[in-house]
């Protein structure tokens, strides 16, 4: 029933429908699709939950301070120290500031007014301007120029300038996304196209699925726009531009496997639609179930605390839906139209030998069977010790100046103030709370180490009031926070104050905390859920136990190797790196996830074939013929996906390269150690136990050497030669 399924989408005439309905579906996909930078939400305060403290200091602060505020600095720096004349044609310079699009009227009064707002450092080397920006909504769009306007007009003739605050770090952020997409694209096929171009050994059979991986991308952005403009989805640059390199990496990885199984069934059936047919029967059931795991996995994610990780979920499960879809949909429609040609120069024959049965997999797997049991476990001793590079991991956050692989402009701003003894008036604590309690608080402020004077309180309505203090240290940096922490622990004791403490640091502790939270809650919840899903597919118990022990196991190696490498390695790559293993809080759940999901699908691609072979060969033999039959496809799709998470390395954001670097090496132990290694070797050692309680292999037949019986014999269509 399933083949003559699989058989309706690639006959003679069905192939050109499937063809035309994803044509007609990509070009009006496509249309949503490029306009989906238009729906992103980069604006930070949109990535916590309402259940923040800084959240619903926000909300209180909306009708009284506008949340789209962006304070800004402009920095002056004269190494000999700033003179009469600096100083003159900076005050002039304050006051065309006012000018540039998007200062508040505020701002400009003062940059205009008779005392412009020069604040000079104690040792008089530098200076700054404050301002205040205002583009409402889109300031994320909008300040990139705006900067260029201010940058036109701040000059210091041989001295430096920096754009810094809020304001900096925003044009920064903002250029080191800029085109993100268009370049991680074209960075993962040029890299995809090179692996498969090696892989098929064909220069022309990589085109296809190359094509049905943008037709996929292509779709999926435009159910993504859509879904973010009518549902209230959160896109973000994070997540479209990691939905890009996954959309093409998983694309690739079942590409792969398809393509594995046709060609085996091409040297088994003279028609090509038949082969085809056999080939969508055998493999798409396998692709289904790593998508399915995938997407389950990654949905996981709504339950997160941070908007940002709950919006990165459905954004990626949908990438990955399409993706199934495409691959078994348009690209077995295209490999029939095409014919064998494809695979020239070796084409596969129809009768001719399948030359994975002697390859490179058949004979690790015959070095593997005289010892399993030696074999898995130094294997898995191996990766126990990788783990112990865990220990070195720090996730207490990363600071402003660690967030991006070299030293950007707000970030050489921000250093300037600190070398000079200026503080950075931009990042300030606020402290909400009952307006007859005002004083207390602003006493109980004066007693916190870090903060500086507070602010006049001012009303916001409702009997409440508001001030606010500046922070001594880095807005994102473990010192921020233990002044925010003392805020706290200061103004909540305050009998009947109500007080609430936010600003910029309070967001990103409360960032920090919401995905501490989602760290614990989320991993159990996705390994429980691919347990079901593994239990649903192998009709096993032991079987999914096994792998997804050998996936944790591999995760944490992953982990601890990954920490060895950003605190001894990536320093000599990138001009600027954090010290240590520091990493983003919620770096560990994005590699979890991405390495459970995507790591168990080698597994699936693997012991699906294995359970089809054990039904005539026995567990032994048939862990053999899996392993012959999909290593090869398997670590061509292992170093496709790994390569096109390197490729996040390319984006000049720590976050993003420690990801990239992480998943990568994950996958490729995936693929290289533990499916062909430790799982073949659990699989020979245990036998027809890892089906129990299924009755698969009761007899837990021995490995005979008898020579392996054909699995079923070659056909030949009715209607001739393909």
């Amino acid at each position: 029933m399933h083949r003559q399924i699989a058989g309706r989408l690639t006959g003679r005439v069905s192939k050109w429908v499937v063809l035309a309905v994803v044509v007609v579906a990509t070009a009006g996909m496509g249309a949503f699709s490029s306009k989906l930078t238009e729906v992103q939400n980069n604006e930070a305060a949109s990535w916590l939950p309402g259940s923040a403290e800084s959240t619903k200091v926000s909300k209180e602060l909306s009708g009284t301070l506008d949340p789209n505020e962006i304070p800004t600095l402009v920095v002056y720096e004269r190494g000999s120290g700033l003179t009469p004349d600096d100083l003159a044609g900076i005050a002039a310079q304050a006051a065309e500031l006012a000018g540039v699009d998007g200062v508040t009227e505020e701002s400009q009064a003062l940059l205009t007014g008779p005392q412009p707002p020069v604040v000079v450092s104690p040792d008089g080397r530098a200076a700054f301007v404050p301002f205040v920006w205002d583009f409402g909504p889109d300031g994320w769009t909008e300040v990139p120029d705006a900067a260029e306007q201010v940058r036109d007009i701040a000059m210091l003739d041989g001295g430096e300038v920096h754009l810094a605050g809020y304001g900096g770090q925003a044009a920064d952020a903002a250029e080191a996304f800029e085109g993100i997409d268009g370049a991680l694209l074209l960075t993962a096929l040029g890299v995809v196209v090179v692996i498969l171009l090696l892989t098929y050994r064909s220069p022309v059979l990589w085109i296809l699925p190359i094509l049905s991986a943008v037709v996929s991308y292509t779709i999926s952005g435009g159910v993504v726009y859509l879904l973010a403009r009518y549902a209230d989805l959160t896109v973000n640059g994070q997540s479209q531009a990691i939905l890009g390199i996954l959309v093409i990496g998983a694309g690739t990885d079942y590409a792969l496997l398809l393509v594995a199984r046709y060609r085996e069934e091409l040297r088994r059936h003279e028609d090509r639609h038949e082969a085809m047919a056999f080939a969508l029967h055998r493999a798409a059931p396998a692709i289904l179930a790593s998508a399915a795991t995938v997407v389950v996995g990654l949905l996981c994610l709504v339950v997160a605390d941070l908007n940002s990780t709950a919006g990165l979920g459905p954004v990626l499960a949908v990438g990955v839906a399409v993706t199934f879809l495409v691959m078994v949909t348009l690209l077995p429609a295209l490999l029939v139209i095409c014919g064998r040609w494809l695979f020239w120069p070796k084409r596969p024959a129809f009768g001719s030998a399948e030359p994975t049965a002697t390859g490179f997999w058949a004979r690790v797997g015959g070095r593997i069977a005289p010892r399993p049991r030696a074999v898995w476990a130094v294997t898995a001793g191996l990766l126990l010790i990788a783990c112990l590079g865990v220990l070195k991991l720090d996730t207490s956050g990363l600071s402003t100046e660690d967030t991006y692989t070299q030293e950007l402009d707000s970030i050489r701003g921000q250093a300037v103030l600190v070398e000079h003894g200026l503080q950075d008036t931009s990042n300030t604590v606020q402290v909400v709370a009952a307006s007859d309690a005002m004083d207390d608080v602003a006493t109980a402020l004066g007693d916190v180490e870090g903060l500086g004077d507070a602010t006049e309180p001012t009303e916001v309505g409702g009997g409440r009031s508001y001030l606010e203090a500046t922070i001594e240290h880095d807005i994102s940096s473990p010192a921020a926070f233990t002044v925010v922490a003392d805020t706290r622990d200061a103004v909540h004791g305050i009998d009947g104050a109500g007080a609430l403490v936010g600003g910029g640091s309070a967001f990103y502790l409360d960032t920090k905390v919401a995905s501490e939270r989602d760290n614990k809650v989320i991993i159990p919840i996705v390994l429980a859920v691919v347990f079901l899903i593994l239990v649903g597919l192998l009709r096993s118990l032991v079987a999914p136990v096994l792998l997804i022990g050998t996936v944790v196991l591999s995760f944490g190696a992953a982990l601890g190797i990954s920490a060895m490498l950003f605190d001894h390695v990536l320093p000599l790559v990138f001009d600027q790196w954090p010290d240590g293993a520091n990493v983003d809080p919620g770096f560990p759940l994005f590699a979890f996830v991405f390495l459970v999901a995507l790591g168990i699908d080698y597994n699936i691609f693997l012991m699906t074939r294995v359970r089809e072979e054990t039904v005539a060969r026995g567990t032994r033999r048939g862990t053999l013929v899996g392993l012959a039959s999909t290593g090869g496809v398997i670590t061509s799709a292992g170093l496709v996906l790994a390569a096109t998470f390197l490729v996040l390395g390319t984006i000049p954001v720590v976050f993003l390269a420690e990801l990239g670097i992480a998943v990568a090496l994950g996958v490729l132990l995936d693929t290289m150690i533990v499916r062909s290694v430790l799982v073949t070797a659990l699989n020979l050692d245990l036998g027809g136990k890892i089906w129990w309680p299924s009755k698969l292999d009761t007899e837990d037949r021995p490995l005979a050497p008898e020579p392996e019986p054909a699995r079923e014999p070659a056909t030949t269509s009715a209607t001739g030669p393909a």
